[in-house]
């Protein structure tokens, strides 16, 4: 469950090169762009340019690089010709890359063009709630700390957390032991070592956390049909800490607070 100083290495090799792909994205202008022309996009980028693979392709029989999920979408939403982003969408892309046998797994949502106040703010929201899950990680803490931390501040906040879906750990396979709840009561749940690495994503939603998958067997979506957003970094634990594999380059000190 724990990994070797040289394997954190490596993982965080695959992190950085994961972190340059959300510097692609963020580059890219995604009004009237489809989610499929995104996956093509991201996929080209990180076999030509980064020499890497897009590690969800072909994970458990899912076609694409990358995981499209606009609006009261969940999480695994699947990239569409059809599906065009529009100005005041959300859309979370969920990416994972391998390199060196290693897989790092990130996500961000992102506002295209002019959004509604409500929806900016379910977006903070929920980038905010993954960081009070990070900053609870060091050795000597335990899983219930994260949960709870992300639960404690999506409530006061007035939204609601997604339980069927969890973090994981995550090295040389995408997903391994131990499952990262995103709600639970503090001092509970197996205690974190230094050399353990997991991702943290909370998915956040406006309305009841209830969901249901559609018909394709992969996207889920709100049961009230209201709005959902998650964040996702791969994360380890440290001596002393904690330490952000997939962080991205503007997400320095000053700015965790902001999703940009």
């Amino acid at each position: 469950m724990t990994k070797r100083p040289e394997e954190i290495a490596l993982l965080a090799e695959s992190g950085k090169l994961l972190a340059d792909v959300f510097g692609y994205l963020n580059g890219l202008s995604l009004i009237g762009m489809s989610t499929m022309q995104v996956n093509d996009l991201v996929d080209s980028f990180i076999v030509n340019d980064l020499g890497a693979r897009p590690a969800s392709k072909g994970q458990y029989g899912y076609a694409y690089a990358l995981n499209a999920s606009r609006n009261n979408v969940v999480c695994h939403g699947v990239p569409s010709g059809e599906e065009t982003l529009q100005s005041g969408d959300i859309v979370n892309f969920d990416i994972t890359l391998e390199k060196n046998g290693f897989i790092a797994d990130s996500s961000k949502t992102y506002l295209v063009g002019d959004v509604a106040p409500l929806a900016k703010r379910l977006v903070q929201v929920t980038y905010e709630a993954m960081w009070q899950g990070i900053k609870a990680v060091r050795p000597g803490a335990q899983l219930g700390d994260i949960g709870h931390a992300i639960e404690r501040h999506a409530r006061r906040n007035g939204y609601t957390v997604v339980r069927e879906y969890c973090g994981h750990g995550i090295g040389r396979e995408m997903h391994e032991d131990p499952q990262v709840l995103h709600w639970g009561k503090p001092r509970t749940g197996l205690t974190l070592r230094e050399g353990m690495v997991f991702t943290i994503e909370p998915m956040l939603n406006q309305g009841r956390h209830a969901v249901r998958t559609e018909e394709d067997g992969w996207t889920v979506v709100t049961r009230d049909g209201q709005l959902s957003a998650q964040f996702e970094h791969t994360v380890a634990v440290t001596q002393n800490g904690v330490r952000v594999l997939t962080l991205r380059a503007e997400e320095k000190p000053a700015n965790r607070l902001a999703p940009q």
